[in-house]
């Protein structure tokens, strides 16, 4: 039951050093994380519909590109956008940045800028059990938005038809309690008129 659970959490790790990126994909894996792998922070972006160039911004490319994910695992030192710059540019998803240079600067910055963790390579299956909180956080992030659009959605359909019953309810209440006046001023009809 653990595994299956677990089965359902997907990871997306982004290092452009290949070997790295097998590493991290074994020990997911091996760890029963679903797991898809890109060269850098660009592709990612473009994986997950975030993209910025021309062509990534076209109607058919999020359907075709974007993906659920549970948790962004990043190398810090990549060419053309760094870990930091991608966990910058992420909302909503718990980003873990990892780096072979223990620099404390870097991972203070990196964690005040929102990274859940920040490992140092090489990675060790040990860390793969530190993930699961993060996935579960981003779980619930995920069902707490769906909720809140949810009732966003009922609240917008109760202030559509409550509008319109609430005109309805005032019409009705000004036509029974006189407001209109003719309702109840007699009427005069032209026989009443040709006795007068």
């Amino acid at each position: 039951m653990g595994v299956d659970r677990e089965a359902e959490f997907h990871v997306l790790a982004v290092d452009d050093s290949l070997i790295d990126r097998k590493l991290i994909e074994r020990l997911l894996r091996t760890s029963s994380y679903q797991v898809t792998t890109v060269d850098s922070g660009s592709k990612a972006l473009e994986l997950l519909g975030l993209g910025e160039e021309p062509g990534l911004s076209s109607p058919a490319s999020p359907d075709k590109n974007e993906i659920e994910v549970n948790l962004i695992i990043t190398d810090y030192c990549m060419p053309g956008m760094t870990g930091y710059d991608l966990l910058k540019r992420i909302k909503g998803i718990p980003v873990v940045i990892m780096s072979s240079e223990n620099v404390p600067s870097r991972i203070n910055r990196c964690l005040e800028g929102g990274a859940e963790e920040f490992f140092l390579k090489p990675i060790q299956l040990s860390d793969m059990t530190r993930l699961r909180p993060y996935m579960q956080k981003g779980k619930v992030k995920e069902q707490q938005q769906s909720q809140q659009q949810q009732q966003q959605q009922l609240q917008e359909k109760n202030i559509t038809s409550g509008s319109s019953n609430s005109n309805s309810n005032k019409r009705k209440a000004m036509e029974d309690g006189g407001i209109f006046p003719e309702k109840t001023r007699p009427r005069l009809s032209s026989s009443s008129l040709a006795s007068v």
